[in-house]
């Protein structure tokens, strides 16, 4: 490493926003202004380069970002480790992933379309993990830009304390720079590539605006800093140090958004953010960071990014390369050194570390040792994202990140029965680096099952599999990850009796079934014993829940998972000789079988937050579109010309949706979708699923 490693001149950022907001454009340009790179390449430039963290064939093709990308850059005396993350809520995972790790972000917001789905989803991912962020007001050169509405907007919808830190100069075409209301100076951009900031005079007409934006600025502050707010209330000036400290003060305790604006496209005001996030973002000694000591049952141990402590890291993407498996890590405390033996807490393995480099998106440069806080990668590590590594002398693990489950999936197969083998390779690679990309094999109809967040998703490796791997796939119809519930109260009452050669088997089980209201952890599942004065042996009882708990695996109705089941065991009875733990899971089993047709079983379906984007005279005819797929319009917003229609629908219905939008829009309608919830289907719905699955039943017991 060049120069001497010090952790309060290191900042892990990343960038996440809603698609299409200028993510992928920003971190070019902070590439460039780092002297990264030498000259900007656009997402869609007409040179046909594609932007540095756009990486991938297919990312530079469609011209959205599939997977973060890592790099690191030198700002003034900092070092910033920046993660471009994707925007589609199809690969929502890879921003879990990258914010799990960070220790701040740039939420990145439109200057016109302002909050939009996904940075309603990138902020709860954001406060999941406790992560500080600055926002910036990006498109500000763009026809109906307005940073104002925009900052109300996180107020409003994301309920941050967001306060603007700088006022642009002039909007749309006469974008030129912005008002610093920290120092009260105005800024602009000259240059071919803005690379020149000259500071000029607060243009006259903005004087009383950036005036107002300071006062609003100074009141925030003194809710959050005592100082400031003696100073406040003796109407005396804060000075400038005093107004940083205080905003850093702020944003570390996750009490205040400082909210900056430019256009990145226009290469305006991106050094001022670069500034920011090294002024307000805390170094990776201030974010706080426990992991769970396996030893001493799971109790949380604060973790130091202390070099000198044992080493404790994080793998948190994975990603194949001509070289092997290179693997991204988090340095929590200690340091990784080539040559040196970490362990892999998840098989307990000790690995030699043989190769340690830095990413600068898909190029590396060799290093020897990475120090707590740091952010690198792995050669010749053979491990699953969300592995924990530590040096042999203690036992920690980190916590693992949220994975979302999977709404849609697909049958596929080879085309050719050559190509199985890169099939069976491609399919298990993915697996490992997305932890939401599931494969499994249905045993009725031995076909290959993929899942995952979305059609987007799923096309995406279905294309990498055709390019990566050279196998063409025959791809069945979607499949929608349906499930089943019971909605009321049924007892039940079961004797397992069999009387064979030898000891026979016996149990008898009594108690109720019940609809389990939806749990704050998520879970779908829920078992009580209330058996009293040893009616059951204690050793049976958790053999009667795993006998209901298997059985919830695929329903009677329609073959999916039964969800929101609280069984409640009452009573029972054994035999000394006959009953065994084999016995009552048999019998649980048995017992939910027999009582489910009673319980009023119901099919539950995927509802997906729809947001649609269209000019207002289309805004009838999509609205149209959404109550023929069985939507509910939930609000409309209108914008300079443009409509935003927000809705609830169907996963079921939503297939060839963007298609459809399209030719009703001529192609100016665009949208964004991501699960919302399961909700119960129209009976008529369920009659026909039922008659289906009872069809494909008969036809397979021919």
């Amino acid at each position: 490493m060049s120069k001497k490693w010090n952790i309060d001149t290191v900042r892990n950022i990343g960038i996440s926003a809603h698609i299409d907001s200028g993510k992928t454009t920003l971190s070019e340009r902070i590439l460039f202004y780092g002297g990264k790179i030498h000259a900007i390449h656009e997402v869609r430039g007409k040179d046909g380069v594609g932007a540095t963290m756009d990486s991938m064939d297919l990312e530079r093709e469609k011209g959205i970002t599939i997977q973060s990308a890592a790099t690191q850059v030198q700002w003034k005396d900092y070092t910033i480790n920046l993660i471009d993350t994707p925007g589609h809520v199809d690969f929502t995972v890879e921003v879990e992933r990258s914010l799990r790790v960070l220790d701040g972000a740039v939420l990145v917001l439109c200057g016109v379309s302002g909050v939009q789905s996904q940075s309603i989803t990138v902020d709860r991912q954001m406060k999941r993990y406790g992560v500080p962020r600055l926002a910036f007001v990006n498109k500000l050169d763009r026809q109906g830009a307005n940073p104002f509405r925009v900052k109300d907007a996180l107020i409003e919808k994301l309920r941050l304390n967001a306060v603007m830190i700088n006022i642009p100069i002039g909007l749309e075409d006469q974008h030129r720079g912005i008002v610093d209301l920290v120092t009260m100076k105005a800024y602009i951009n000259e240059g071919e590539d803005g690379e020149k900031i000259t500071e000029i005079p607060v243009p006259a007409d903005l004087v009383d605006q950036a005036k107002e934006y300071r006062q609003t600025l100074i009141g925030a502050l003194a809710d959050i800093d005592d100082g400031i707010g003696e100073k406040f209330l003796m109407e005396e000036e804060p000075t400038i140090d005093e107004i940083k400290a205080a905003i850093r003060k702020g944003v570390i305790s996750l009490k205040l958004v400082p909210v900056f604006c430019g256009s990145a496209f226009k290469n305006k005001n991106v050094q001022h953010l670069l500034d920011g996030v090294t002024y307000y973002l805390p170094t990776p000694a201030e974010k706080k960071e426990h992991a769970l000591d396996l030893n001493k049952g799971e109790e949380k141990v604060e973790l130091f990014p202390d070099s000198t402590k044992p080493t404790v890291a994080l793998a948190f993407k994975l990603a194949e390369t001509p070289f092997g498996q290179l693997t991204y890590m988090r340095v929590y405390q200690g340091k990784l050194a080539k040559g040196a033996f970490i362990t892999n807490q998840t098989n307990k393995k000790a690995v030699k570390i043989p190769r340690l480099v830095r990413m600068h998106s898909d190029k590396m440069e060799d290093i020897d040792t990475a120090y707590a806080g740091d952010i690198v990668a792995l050669f010749g590590i053979d491990c699953a994202s969300g592995d924990t590594f530590c040096s042999e002398e203690i036992n920690y693990s980190m916590q693992s990140m949220h994975v979302p489950d999977a709404v849609i999936s697909l049958a596929v197969a080879p085309k050719d029965k050559a190509a199985a083998n890169n099939f069976s390779k491609a399919l298990q690679k993915f697996r490992k680096e997305d932890p939401t990309f599931r494969v499994h094999r249905d045993e009725e109809s031995n076909e290959t099952i993929i899942s995952g967040m979305g059609e987007l998703h799923l096309e995406i490796y279905i294309e990498r599999m055709k390019r990566e791997f050279n196998c063409e796939v025959i791809v069945g119809q979607p499949q929608v990850a349906y499930r089943e519930t019971i909605s009321q109260e049924t007892p039940f009452d079961y004797t397992h009796k069999k009387q064979t050669g030898g000891s026979g088997q016996y149990a008898k089980i009594v108690g109720k079934l019940q609809p389990l209201p939806p749990q704050e952890d998520g879970s779908v599942f829920k078992f009580t014993n209330e058996v009293v004065g040893g009616r059951i042996p204690k050793e049976f009882i958790p053999a009667v829940e795993e006998g209901f708990k298997e059985q919830t695996v695929k329903g009677p109705l329609i073959g999916f998972p039964i969800v929101g089941v609280d069984v409640v065991l009452q009573d029972g009875a054994y035999h000394d000789v006959d009953s065994s733990y084999m016995a009552f899971k048999i019998a649980g089993m048995a017992a939910l079988r027999e009582v489910y047709a009673s319980a009023k079983p119901a099919v539950l379906e995927p509802i997906m937050k729809l947001e649609t984007v269209v000019p207002d005279e289309y805004q009838g005819s999509a609205v149209g579109q959404i109550n023929q797929r069985r939507g509910t319009i939930v609000g409309t917003t209108a914008f300079d010309g443009n409509c935003v229609i927000e809705a609830e629908v169907p996963l079921t219905e939503m297939f060839g949706y963007s298609t459809d939008l399209r030719s009703a829009t001529k192609g100016k309608g665009e949208f964004s979708m991501e699960f919302a919830k399961y909700a119960t289907v129209p009976r008529n719905i369920q009659e026909e699923l039922v008659k289906k699955y009872q069809a494909k039943r008969a036809a397979e017991q021919k």
